[in-house]
């Protein structure tokens, strides 16, 4: 683990295999940690943030530091790329381009370090002087997920280190690997001890402790919604704010007026990418019934055409599920599917290639004949897995598009400019995409509706999840 600016053993002395889901083999040990190791990393964090160096640090000289960050991240983009692939199985490209794009979450808000301000406010009484300064919202317990951990570490270091805040980082116990590779480049960087510290483990043994823990003034998570209701308990307990990143079942919308041939690149990209484990994955798809036929044919052909692999091989389009227990609950999903009446256009199964037999593959898959209310169009399943149905309206494409519980994202197809626009206000998602799908950028906000969570991550949005107003009132008569 790192605390205090040094990689240090448990307090238990336990360690974890990490597996390699291309392989299936153990590549890899990390520590578990527990709850005295999380006592000791918020208490670093909270020295940092009250006494030392840190503290006394301008945003001028914050900025300096997020910069040479950024720096030596992309000096070192393929080797933890590299790392990261090993650990969850992304592809080695896209690992790649995840780790070099960071570099530019820490480059765009080491710009925002030296220009957070407040406001004069004038009042009714001339007498008085009265402004606002935004202080750094404190230690900040930060639990990322495991299909990226890298990219979202940046969604919240990279604020929060511009509002001069303090972290305490939790990776998934399933891949810590990358994290730790990253954060003793902050050492290099020449960032104070405490500032940013790891602790790995799983969410009953370092996660729990870690968002109740007294010493939290914030939390920001990604993960499922069932966690993040859990998170959201525990620190309410001591009153710190959360910033919620959750699931999603996004929507893609195809209307008749579409560039189909795009569309069907765009829905391929958006469900099997990252082999379907994306928060923003477009598993429904809703196609105007008089472009069905010709949608679905290109669609299926894309699906039975990817390349599945090595992640590591340049060739590859598709890898492997992250770990064994999550492969299984994708494949459960599709069975109850398929005995709930759906249709398999293709895929649905483990991969039989001998050559990928001891990793954990599924083959794209395409269901069709599926109903609003199956299990399957209900739930996130997080794997490569897309569900596809007709409308013949506007308004009933748009009615079952936000019919789910969930609001992260959603895609438009359509050539009919009045129509983009009017759809996608009408979406109950906090991401909507029109003719393209699948893409962020560290100005643009991050977040969702309904049981997608809460909070913005990226974007000057951002950095009000990360500070806190204090107002100052000064008299300034006389008498």
């Amino acid at each position: 683990m790192w605390i205090d600016g040094v990689p240090v053993e448990s307090a238990s002395g336990r360690w974890r295999d990490s597996i390699d889901p291309y392989t299936g083999k153990v590549w890899a040990r990390v520590a578990e940690g527990g709850s005295e190791d999380v006592d000791r990393a918020v208490q670093a964090a909270r020295r940092a943030l009250e006494s030392g160096p840190w503290a006394r640090m301008s945003g001028k000289d914050r900025r300096g530091l997020m910069l040479e960050l950024a720096r030596l991240l992309r000096r070192d983009a393929a080797k933890i790329a590299e790392i990261e692939t090993r650990d969850n199985g992304k592809l080695y490209r896209e690992s790649l381009g995840m780790v070099e794009a960071s570099a530019g979450w820490y480059e765009y808000f080491a710009g925002w370090a030296d220009k957070i301000q407040g406001d004069v406010i004038p009042v009714d009484r001339s007498s008085l002087h009265i402004y606002t300064v935004r202080e750094p919202i404190g230690v900040v317990a930060a639990i990322t997920a495991w299909n990226s951990p890298i990219l979202m570490a940046a969604y919240k270091l990279g604020p929060g280190l511009a509002a001069g805040c303090t972290f305490v980082l939790k990776p998934a116990e399933h891949t810590p690997i990358s994290t730790l590779a990253f954060v003793k480049l902050t050492a290099e960087a020449g960032f104070p001890p405490g500032v940013l510290n790891v602790v790995t483990g799983d969410g009953p043994s370092v996660g729990q402790p870690l968002v109740s823990h007294p010493g939290v003034n914030k939390v920001a998570f990604t993960g499922s919604t069932a966690t993040g209701i859990r998170v959201a308990t525990a620190a309410a307990a001591h009153l710190a704010p959360v910033m919620l990143e959750l699931g999603g079942k996004s929507p893609q919308i195809v209307f008749k007026d579409a560039d189909l041939g795009k569309a069907a690149e765009g829905i391929a990209g958006g469900i099997f990418a990252a082999a379907g484990q994306s928060c923003v994955a477009g598993s429904r798809l809703y196609v105007h019934q008089s472009v069905a036929d010709e949608l679905r044919e290109l669609v299926v052909r894309r699906a039975t055409n990817l390349n599945m692999g090595d992640p590591l091989r340049q060739e590859t389009d598709l890898g492997p599920l992250s770990f064994e227990q999550h492969m299984n609950r994708v494949l459960g999903f599709i069975e109850t599917g398929r005995t709930g009446g759906a249709r398999v256009l293709t895929g649905g199964v483990r991969s039989t290639r001998p050559d990928l037999a001891a990793g954990f593959f599924v083959e794209p898959t395409i269901l069709e004949g599926v109903t609003p209310h199956s299990e399957v169009v209900i739930e996130e399943i997080f794997g490569p897995v897309l569900s596809m149905m007709t409308f013949d309206t506007e308004a009933e494409a748009i009615a079952s598009a936000n019919s789910s519980r969930y609001g992260l994202a959603a895609g438009i197809w359509t050539r009919d400019v009045g129509r983009a626009h009017r759809v996608a206000r009408a979406m109950q998602a906090g991401t909507v995409w029109v003719n393209a799908y699948r893409m962020v950028n560290h100005a643009v906000p991050f977040g969702g509706y309904k049981d997608s969570g809460y909070g913005r991550e990226n974007g000057a949005d951002s950095l009000r999840e990360f500070t806190r107003t204090k107002a100052i009132w000064v008299e300034t008569a006389d008498s």
